[in-house]
């Protein structure tokens, strides 16, 4: 293949965009802002675990109480009313008597034992309430920096973002004054050499694999015809020429 030497260095300008490009998705993809993101939204997740099991349990203990201060107030009631029967003397016989003060007694110690119930409901109640506000403090707060860290990263990618455009812009246009066929065989070893197709030969070394051609390698280099486009022995890459490739 054949190509005007001003066409061969204008594709070294085409493999630095496609460098820069490169370089750019790949700052794009290492934004530190994605690891603090994906760590704190994993942080956010077990808060919101903790926070609607600590809203559940106080859900639970609310129900709870309610259940054991009805029993409370049951028994409250009944109390009453055979406080009232015992009061009135509607009841005469020794043996009711009797048995009506025993169940007053009783219930006198069921409600005792009913409310010693609530308060114990309470107490739970209460630190599962004070539960529910630190966590929701706290997801709060770690929403909060994620906001943060979502809004930087959204910033750096708009910024990266518009870079990778204008370099794109500039890449088509440089890469439309490449032969089609010299910039067909660029992209295809492009692809199969890791991003890099074309080198520059700069002190007998080739800057795509490093390795300095042997005395062999240069005098065909030196041979070949200006407008020819050469190849590294080593890597296969095109290997362009310059006056600084120390031929």
């Amino acid at each position: 293949m054949n190509a005007a030497p001003a066409d061969q260095i204008r594709l070294l300008d085409v493999q630095a965009l496609d460098v820069r490009l490169s370089q750019l998705a790949h700052k794009r993809k290492s934004l530190p802002e994605h690891a603090e993101i994906e760590s704190l939204t994993k942080d956010l997740n077990q808060l919101r675990d903790l926070l609607v099991a600590a809203q559940t349990e106080e859900s639970d203990c609310a129900r709870e109480q309610t259940k054991a201060e009805q029993d409370v107030d049951q028994v409250r009631q009944r109390a009453v009313r055979d406080q009232q029967r015992l009061d009135s003397g509607a009841v005469s016989s020794p043996k009711d008597l009797e048995s009506l003060q025993h169940e007053i007694v009783s219930l006198a110690k069921r409600q005792g034992d009913l409310e010693d119930v609530v308060l114990e409901v309470m107490e739970r109640r209460e630190a599962a309430q004070e539960r529910v506000a630190e966590l929701t403090e706290r997801v709060s707060s770690v929403q909060a920096k994620a906001d943060d860290a979502t809004g930087r990263r959204d910033a750096a990618q708009q910024e990266i973002d518009g870079e990778i455009a204008s370099v794109t812009k500039e890449r088509e246009v440089v890469a439309a004054s490449v032969p089609a066929d010299l910039l067909a065989l660029y992209e295809k070893l492009r692809v199969q050499q890791g991003g890099i197709g074309a080198a520059r030969l700069y002190q007998r070394r080739c800057e795509g694999c490093r390795l300095e051609l042997n005395i062999t390698e240069l005098n065909e280099v030196r041979a070949a015809a200006p407008d020819a486009v050469v190849r590294c022995e080593n890597c296969r890459r095109i290997l362009v020429r310059t006056s600084e490739s120390g031929l």
